[in-house]
């Protein structure tokens, strides 16, 4: 009894620690504040609509990167945050479909996602480009002010 007890306990944060909450499909970005953070409108996968507390301008994280601050320290870091967003804005504005896949939550409640641009990762994307640098989680590397 004593092994059972140790094995659920064990394996409980492992069965609490999802992979990821599935995937979503952008019906409408409302406003795009930098590279890598956005709001929209959306709904299920396969076009279910969403209840409003969570799909009515939800606040998303692109996953996978990290982009200049708006609100930057250095002048060469806000130069950056802008052609970062540019590059956003042009990208998601002239999508035909835009799918969020693995879906969690982040701190600051916002979900964090890979943002799918018509089959085309925007993350990957914008480090591509040079402007953004690979981020999965933890302390921050800020490249535009050294």
């Amino acid at each position: 009894m004593r092994y059972l007890i140790l094995l659920i306990l064990t394996t409980l944060p492992l069965i609490a620690q999802a992979d990821d909450y599935g995937s979503a499909t952008v019906q409408q970005v409302t406003s795009i504040y930098d590279g890598d953070t956005f709001r929209a409108d959306l709904a299920g996968p396969n076009g279910e609509p969403w209840p409003d507390i969570i799909g009515h301008r939800a606040p998303i994280r692109v996953a996978g990167v990290d982009t200049p601050e708006i609100r930057a320290e250095c002048d060469a870091e806000k130069q950056a945050a802008r052609q970062a967003k540019q590059f956003t804005v042009a990208h998601l504005r002239d999508a035909e479909r835009i799918r969020l896949e693995h879906l969690d939550r982040g701190k600051y409640f916002r979900l964090v996602a890979n943002v799918m641009i018509d089959g085309r990762d925007l993350g990957q994307m914008l480090i591509d480009a040079g402007l953004g640098v690979p981020y999965g989680g933890g302390h921050k590397t800020n490249p535009w002010c050294e």
